[in-house]
């Protein structure tokens, strides 16, 4: 996080509870899982994000003495608590799912394996960055997916809510799939591309259109994209960007990235438009870029129109995730530790998708092995033994009477929580961002094409183990 102590950013209920364990002498280890229950957009998936933001926050998780007196201050805190938390240090164990990973509904993307105090604790700060960056990475993999191979561009910094939300939005839209930022901080925090052209303003602060275009060619020959649609854009902006770009031909200066940029109008039409225009004048190679309020759906309508444009900058509705804000992800007690033992904890709710799945738990992907697509996703016990060399039954949790015999050799395994803090000292080396968005190409590569569709795609199985399950329905039995 940049350096910044953001120890304190926390709800308050988290301190008082911690207060509560403490004077109840309650130092017990606790497993909470941090998981989500709803794909957000009508996706069928999501994208792990945001790991390397909460490694900074545990590794600087430490109260300056201007937070003891802070807390002080507010008179709810007492000096024996105040002096514990001068000597506040994460000791605990945290596994997660890599970034750039798809996941799914349920599934423990953290565990969090630590004292109560220390557990309690981290909760907020967890949920945020996790919350924020595993939204916008799937927002921004489901419009690369609408691009279809086309290059999309983060631009959505100045609608984004405030400094860090355009930050980090813009580092999960690059592990989405996204080419580049217009975000220049972004781009040395986190040494991804940074990419734009110019505003409508730069065309109105010259005389006219052409020497706008002209200087601007001048100054940027290797990336001279040119803004055509401030006055007309076929009788006046793709003219004048072709006239420039045929000077430049004719002075010997190599076009190596040039075209233009459409902000507005009916990109469909203008677009084939242009293309001709373009083309009947030797610039075949000529790049069409478009913006203007665009998301995976207008995307897709473009394409299917025939629209001629090879290159997308998107912003406002990415940044957001305009059509669904939130991400959802929850923080929920799952294990409480007595006598060296995790004896497992279940929440109870009228509502089937509410209630948690209770103990000490993992993650298996299961694959097909021909194919290497995902075939489900099983939760299991820790110590459960599941094995590629043995027949795997799946069955659904709620609708227990869907079941599929996976035969022995014909799928593979692979664990996906991993560890990052091991009593406390991280063990986790964050790969680049750009490394990280190249292992997301590959893991949405493992999604079938019927999981992919932008409407109404075929939902990925969560599963549980034989043991879990029936550890669940026990516990569910027992309460009254």
């Amino acid at each position: 996080m940049g350096g910044r102590n953001l120890t304190l950013m926390t709800d308050l209920y988290e301190l008082t509870m911690m207060q509560g364990y403490f004077k109840a002498g309650n130092k017990q280890r606790v497993i909470f899982d941090v998981f989500y229950r709803k794909n957000p957009s009508g996706s069928a998936y999501a994208v792990m994000a945001g790991l390397e933001q909460v490694i900074e926050y545990i590794r600087e998780l430490t109260f300056s003495e201007d937070d003891i007196r802070y807390l002080k201050d507010t008179g709810i805190f007492e000096d024996d608590f105040l002096e514990y938390l001068e000597q506040f240090k994460f000791s605990g164990n945290i596994y997660a799912i890599p970034e750039g990973s798809v996941i799914f509904p349920r599934e423990p993307l953290m565990k969090i394996v630590a004292p109560v105090m220390e557990a309690q604790l981290i909760e907020t700060a967890v949920l945020n960055i996790i919350n924020h960056q595993c939204l916008i990475a799937t927002k921004a993999s489901r419009v690369v997916y609408a691009a279809n191979g086309d290059g999309v561009m983060e631009f959505g910094l100045r609608r984004a809510q405030g400094p860090d939300a355009g930050i980090y939005g813009a580092r999960a839209a690059i592990i989405g799939g996204c080419v580049g930022t217009s975000n220049v901080l972004a781009g040395k925090l986190f040494r991804v591309p940074v990419k734009g052209t110019h505003a409508h303003s730069w065309i109105m602060s010259f005389s006219d259109e052409y020497t706008a275009f002209k200087t601007y060619a001048s100054l940027y020959p290797d990336a001279c994209i040119l803004l055509v649609d401030t006055y007309d854009t076929l009788k006046s902006g793709v003219p004048n960007a072709i006239r420039v770009f045929q000077e430049m031909k004719e002075a010997g200066i190599p076009l190596t990235f040039y075209g233009i940029r459409l902000d507005s109008g009916d990109l469909a039409y203008l677009s084939k438009k242009a293309r001709k225009m373009l083309d009947n004048a030797g610039f075949t190679d000529a790049v069409i870029s478009a913006s203007s309020d665009l998301d995976e759906y207008l995307i897709d309508s473009l394409k299917t129109q025939g629209a001629a444009i090879t290159s997308w900058g998107v912003g406002t509705n990415l940044i957001t995730s305009k059509d669904n804000p939130s991400f959802g992800g929850v923080y929920k007690i799952a294990a409480v530790e007595s006598d060296g033992k995790f004896i497992p904890k279940i929440k109870l709710s009228e509502n089937s998708e509410k209630i948690t799945n209770p103990g000490n738990k993992t993650i298996y992907r299961v694959y097909e092995k021909t194919s290497g697509k995902i075939k489900a996703d099983l939760i299991a016990l820790e110590d459960d033994i599941i094995s590629e060399e043995e027949d795997l039954l799946l069955f659904d949790p709620l609708e227990t009477w869907k079941k599929t015999l996976l035969k022995a050799g014909s799928f593979s395994l692979r664990k996906m929580l991993v560890p990052i803090f091991e009593d406390g000292d991280c063990v986790y080396p964050s790969p680049d961002v750009m490394d990280i968005r190249e292992y997301c190409f590959q893991e949405l590569n493992t999604l079938w094409d019927e999981s992919r569709r932008l409407v109404n795609p075929h939902p990925v199985y969560v599963d549980l183990s034989e043991r879990l399950y029936q550890l669940k329905t026990e516990l569910l039995g027992k309460i009254k």
